[in-house]
Order: C-alpha cells, then structure tokens, then sequence
C-alpha cells in the first residue's frame, strides 16, 4: 500500500487484507526486500530502517587463525550456526587454498547445525550433519554438549555475529577444547538515519509493530535510542500499544530479559513472522464500533466503513482514536487539541481542531458518524461497542 499524502481525502479500498491500515517497521538487512514484500501482499505499510550490516570477515587474521587452529589437530565436533555463517567459512578456506584441507577434517567431526538453514548449508558442502536440535536454538545445543562427558574433546564453534562468551565458557568448564570460529560480525548500519526516525515513529505510536530478525538487531535499535537519551521511552513503547515481532526466542531475548512482552511465531522462520502479525494485529490491534448505524475498524493508520478501508491523515486518525475511548461520549475541543501532531499555537488550535473534524467526516463519507454537540465538542454517533 502506497503512502498517504497528508493532504487531501484518500479514495476507499474494497476488502481490506489483514495487515491493511497497520504500519510495520522492519529492521532486517538481509532479505529485507523479501519479508517487506510478505508483509506488503498482507496489506501492510512497511517502514524500512536497516539496523545492522553483516561484516564478512574472509581476510580478517582472526578467521585465518582459527581455521589453522582447527586443522592442527581432529576435531571432535562442530557447532554450526548459521548458514550464511558456515558458507562463508568455506568459501574464505577456499581462497586461502584450505577448502580441501577443511572439508576433509570436518568429515570426520560431528557437525551440530542450530537450525535448518545452517544444516543445509553443511549438506551443500557434501558433509553429513549429526544433530539438529528441536528449538533451533544454541542454547538446546550446548544442553546436549554438557550431556556428555566433554573433557578432552576439541570443539570447534562458528560464531553468529557475536561472540558465544557463555556458550563458549560452559563448554571450556565442563573440560572441552573450544576454537572460536568468527566468521562475520555485525556494526551498525552506515546511514543511521531511517533506525532513528523508526525509533521516533515507535514512541509515538506512528508504527503499530516493529519486526526483529536477529538479535544484533535489537541490540542496535536499542543502542541508537540510548545514545539519544530514548531507550526507556523505546522500552515503554514495546510494552505499550507498538508490537515487538522477532523470528524467535534467540532474537526476542534482549526485549524478554527486560520484560518486555515479544510476539514470536512458531517456526522461527520470515514467512511465519508475517504471518503472525497478520493474526495478532487485527486481533489485537483493531477497535470494532456501530456509529451512526455504520460499522467501524479502527485499524493503526486507516478505518474500515462497512467493509471499504479508508486510510487517514495523522490528524484525522488521533481524533477519531481519541472519539473511540469513549464511544457515544462528548469529547471537548481542548481534549481533541492535545492529541493533534506536532506543535500548535494556542490561538490556532480551535481551528486546527475543526479542520481535523473537517477531514475526518470527509475521509469516512457517510454523514452521521462524528456528531457536533454544540458548545461541548463531539462524539461518535454510538449506542454501543460492537461485539464483532
């Protein structure tokens, strides 16, 4: 869906999709053109502001180091994170003039892949993987380690773009030789600019979800809101009205260890992300009224008139958002001014108030809805909340 301009009345929309009316912030880097694409055929705005960028790190001395540590001695096991990941740790071997060397040495390991991503890549590779845990988590993967007795065993575990230190450390005290393999490595994304709008958006309420796929992610959203002074007001959001909707538990964890309520599908997978929000926001986020014998959805930036979606200016929108806290009640002109965006001048703001009536009328067509009680303010025209 197209964006709207501020002025000027949009033209309704037939059979509205269920993610149409809601914005979605998407912080991923990679593949974002993709899950954008997913949540757009579901209806959705989507506000792009990468978070991160993946560093690849095949002529960094740390991977070289690694990689020679690894094939110094047998490896016993393999701890394959990600796809992407592993791919990049081949093809490096490759231009050093290891691959052979690696190949074969990682033949004679167990390979531990986290999830199926990064087993397929192992199976790509030509090698067998042992294990695939059920979680796709890491956390399931040293589980299954610590098992077993450790001591003596060389490990070798391929980093995710952060270092594994707990992982790592747990290993090393149970008696393993672990070799950190750091194939990439995330920084934050080089225009910073699109991160911190999003941010904006998100305490205002502009955004009706924000999507994580990976926790560096979060990290970095969390990262630029603290270094302007917002990360309480961020936090606060998430816990509020805007949706925090991450791939899964690994990604949800620097939200959830601050208690902040996550959505997270069941497979930890883009498909299923979008698909979750399209359940949860029309579930969750739509106010379903009767005014004036019309049926409304108020949805995060459109409404739905007897089944025609309609999207809304800022303006218009909080008014109406502000009419709906108390369906059939007068709201007074100094209480609608206080949710107007943007700052207006004390002499000015009757006016602005009117003018966003003005266009709210206009915008939902049939007369009726929003009633002018005189000398009070307005109300929407409702007996009753609908039970839909």
């Amino acid at each position: 869906m197209s964006a709207l301009p501020v002025e000027g009345v949009p033209s309704p929309e037939t059979a509205p999709d269920a993610l149409s009316g809601f914005t979605v912030g998407v912080t991923a880097t990679r593949r974002r053109e993709e899950f954008g694409a997913l949540l757009e055929r579901r209806g959705a705005r989507v506000v792009s502001a990468p978070a991160i960028r993946l560093v690849p790190l095949a002529e960094d001395a740390d991977l070289l180091a690694a990689t020679r540590l690894s094939l110094a001695e047998p490896v016993d096991d393999v701890v394959v994170t990600t796809g992407v990941g592993f791919r990049g740790w081949m093809a490096a071997a490759e231009g050093w003039g290891l691959s052979a060397d690696l190949g074969e040495h990682l033949s004679k390991a167990r390979l531990l892949t986290r999830g199926p991503k990064a087993r397929g890549a192992v199976r790509a590779a030509g090698l067998n993987d042992h294990w695939t845990p059920a979680t796709e988590s890491c956390s399931e993967v040293k589980e299954y380690l610590l098992a077993q007795d450790l001591r003596g065993r060389r490990i070798a575990v391929q980093q995710h773009g952060e270092p594994l230190s707990e992982f790592v450390a747990d290993l090393r005290s149970a008696g393993a030789e672990v070799i950190e393999i750091p194939v990439y490595r995330w920084l934050p994304y080089r225009d910073v600019a699109p991160l911190r709008r999003l941010i904006s958006q998100t305490i205002s309420g502009s955004v009706d979800a924000v999507a994580f796929t990976s926790a560096p992610a979060v990290q970095a959203m969390l990262g630029a809101a603290r270094a302007e002074g917002l990360e309480d007001a961020l936090l606060a959001a998430f816990s509020g009205s805007v949706v925090a909707a991450c791939v899964g538990s690994v990604t949800a964890d620097p939200l959830t260890s601050r208690g902040v309520p996550t959505l997270q599908p069941d497979r930890s997978r883009l498909g299923a992300l979008a698909r979750a929000l399209a359940r949860h926001l029309p579930e969750h986020g739509v106010t379903k009224l009767v005014a004036g014998d019309h049926r409304l959805e108020i949805r995060g930036h459109a409404v739905v008139v007897d089944g025609e979606l309609r999207p809304l200016p800022p303006a218009p929108m909080a008014v109406l958002k502000r009419l709906a806290d108390k369906p059939g009640h007068v709201v007074s002109r100094a209480d609608l001014r206080t949710v107007l965006p943007g700052s207006i001048a004390r002499d000015s703001a009757e006016h602005a108030v009117e003018m966003a009536i003005t266009r709210l009328r206009r915008a939902l067509g049939p007369s009726g809805i929003v009633e002018t009680v005189v000398k009070r303010g307005y109300r929407l025209a409702c007996l009753y909340e609908a039970g839909l």
